[in-house]
């Protein structure tokens, strides 16, 4: 790895964070804020449906169908945000997420998984998801794997 003199001085530039992450990160700090303040779970809810729609079509439309899926799947999850994200949380720990396609440009949603989500497969497991459409099999899916995750 080459420290940050090498770099200059070869002509390589390292532009740090995208614009994308370092909104991310401003908004992580906010929710970390609300949070403190915050005074139920409902007030948490309230927060990823607004964030929900917020966002632009298809992806709201999953997002919606998604934060149906864990509630009616996962009861026990509490939805919050994370980095701008709607979350969801077992003993305040994210175990899934939805990242909408326009929060980074990407071509797709995803549907992603953190360490604490009993996913254990083996020696190796996918940990997120692409989404380009919700079908009824995907919406099963989905709910197989929440379920399972907070097992």
């Amino acid at each position: 790895m080459k420290d940050a003199k090498s770099t200059a001085a070869t002509g390589n530039k390292f532009d740090g964070f995208t614009d994308e992450e370092r909104a991310a990160m401003k908004e992580h700090a906010k929710e970390l804020k609300a949070a403190s303040r915050r005074g139920s779970k409902d007030d948490a809810e309230r927060e990823v449906l607004a964030k929900i729609s917020e966002m632009e079509e298809p992806d709201r439309a999953m997002a919606e169908r998604i934060h149906a899926i864990v509630k009616a799947s996962a009861p026990a999850l509490t939805p919050k945000l994370w980095y701008g994200m709607p979350a969801y949380a077992k003993n305040g720990k994210v175990v899934c997420f939805f990242q909408n396609a326009q929060k980074f440009k990407s071509r797709y949603a995803t549907l992603g998984f953190n360490d604490v989500a009993s996913l254990d497969e083996d020696t190796m497991w996918p940990t997120s998801f692409a989404l380009t459409e919700l079908t009824p099999a995907v919406e099963a899916r989905i709910a197989a794997l929440v379920q399972k995750a907070v097992s």
